[in-house]
């Protein structure tokens, strides 16, 4: 049986939400799963991902594959360093100063990244646009005698011809 780490899309139309889940690669999207590892929440600003790193560095020892979004969420939160440095040999406290400086190090970047993709409303200036009425203008009767009467239809044209 193959096991992937993937996401499993839960919420409503427009809303995501996934769970991390570790399931056989066979099943379908969001069919039965062998065990959850975390959640993720995309529309959250910043992002929000919570994950058990013991389950996930327990699926990984025992050769379960992530998808390529969960490889990059299990990255983004240090899991993926922490495997590494556990196949390099390093111990656990070498290994926890290494993922807790990652983490930190990641959640300023994200922070930064939110700031700018995400201008506060207060910065931008106010635009107001001032529009001057035309002046009236005045007929005097010499304007009225040069204008052409209104055309009125004439009874004699309305009438059918016999």
């Amino acid at each position: 049986m193959a096991v992937r780490l993937r996401l499993m899309r839960l919420g409503r139309k427009g809303q995501p939400f996934y769970r991390i889940v570790a399931v056989d690669s066979r099943k379908r999207r969001d069919g039965a799963y062998i065990e959850k590892i975390g959640h993720y929440n995309p529309n959250a600003r910043p992002a929000e991902l919570t994950m058990d790193d013991e389950k996930a560095l327990k699926w990984l020892h025992n050769g379960a594959v992530p998808s390529d979004t969960v490889r990059s969420l299990l990255s983004r939160h240090g899991v993926m360093l922490a495997f590494d440095l556990a196949r390099r040999g390093l111990s656990d406290e070498e290994i926890t100063s290494r993922v807790a400086a990652h983490r930190q190090a990641s959640e300023s970047k994200l922070k930064a990244k939110d700031a700018v993709t995400k201008p506060s409303t207060a910065s931008k200036p106010a635009v107001t646009v001032e529009v001057q009425p035309e002046p009236e203008k005045e007929i005097t009767v010499e304007a009225q005698a040069q204008a052409p009467e209104s055309s009125t239809p004439n009874e004699s044209e309305n009438t059918p011809t016999e």
